[in-house]
């Protein structure tokens, strides 16, 4: 970057060091402390470097993640079988395999259904950001690993716990690997969640609802009461969730949507996204 400088300072140093007037006048400089001409072209030149050198660990580093390997990140994932569960070592061990699979990473089938089994025995710490990490990589890993539903009963536990950051997020890696079979083993649970008093739990149930629509649309019509509840709900996303899920269910209906669209706009709405959407 800083090469022709480089050479044109030097340049102009060396000439300025070999004239006889500039020589006695750096002398005379270097007397009150200041730099002569040549030693100041040298510092220019080592700032210079020092600069470049910044600049080449800057662009190298930064991400820690840049030169993993699958092999060696699935070794460490044996940690999740040990008796004790370290939190810290485990969440970053999570957080590599999901960086993996979010830049394109493939992971067989076997090697997958290993690794979702050795996690699913970290649902014993109680830690929120193992926890957290452990629903992102149930909804990454549900479409390539088998048996994916061994993790239904401690999903359930955790939607319908005392925990409120853990519901919400449950709920959206529960319905994530819940096939058509398995649509009315979760419906009263769903239906619960989605007329919940916690707006981040409505809206978690009302979202992924709309998601399985596409699996067992027969199923979430039944729970058109629950969705209706819900779109009179204060809370502005929720209000907006549960309108686009109603509409969903009777969008089949043209004299439903007419009768939809009528009822809202007269008795108002209190979130703007549903206004939008209406």
């Amino acid at each position: 970057m800083y090469t022709g400088l480089y050479s044109e300072v030097w340049r102009i140093s060396r000439e300025l060091s070999h004239s006889k007037e500039h020589q006695i006048l750096s002398q005379e400089i270097s007397l009150y402390g200041y730099f002569t001409p040549y030693n100041k072209s040298l510092a220019m030149l080592s700032s210079f470097r020092k600069q470049d050198k910044k600049d080449e660990e800057s662009a190298t580093s930064g991400n820690p993640y840049k030169n993993l390997e699958k092999a060696s990140v699935l070794q460490e994932a044996r940690t999740f079988n040990e008796s004790t569960v370290n939190p810290k070592k485990c969440t970053q061990i999570l957080t590599k395999i999901a960086y993996m699979l979010n830049q394109g990473e493939q992971m067989g089938q076997t090697e997958a259904t290993e690794t979702f089994f050795a996690m699913t025995k970290l649902f014993q710490s109680k830690d929120m950001m193992l926890r957290r990490m452990i629903y992102l990589l149930i909804k990454d890993m549900s479409s390539v690993a088998n048996d994916v539903i061994i993790v239904t009963s401690s999903l359930t536990k955790d939607m319908t716990g005392k925990e409120d950051s853990h519901r919400g997020p449950a709920i959206r890696a529960l319905c994530k690997i819940t096939d058509p079979s398995m649509m009315q083993s979760v419906e009263r649970y769903m239906k619960q969640a989605i007329v919940d008093k916690l707006p981040s739990v409505s809206s978690a149930a009302l979202t992924s609802s709309s998601h399985m629509m596409r699996q067992g649309p027969d199923v979430i019509k039944r729970w058109v009461n629950e969705v209706q509840e819900a779109v009179n709900n204060d809370n502005i996303m929720v209000q907006y969730h549960a309108l686009g899920l109603l509409y969903q269910i009777r969008r089949s209906d043209k004299h439903a949507i007419r009768k939809l669209i009528l009822k809202f706009s007269k008795a108002g709405l209190k979130s703007p996204y549903a206004y939008c959407f209406l």
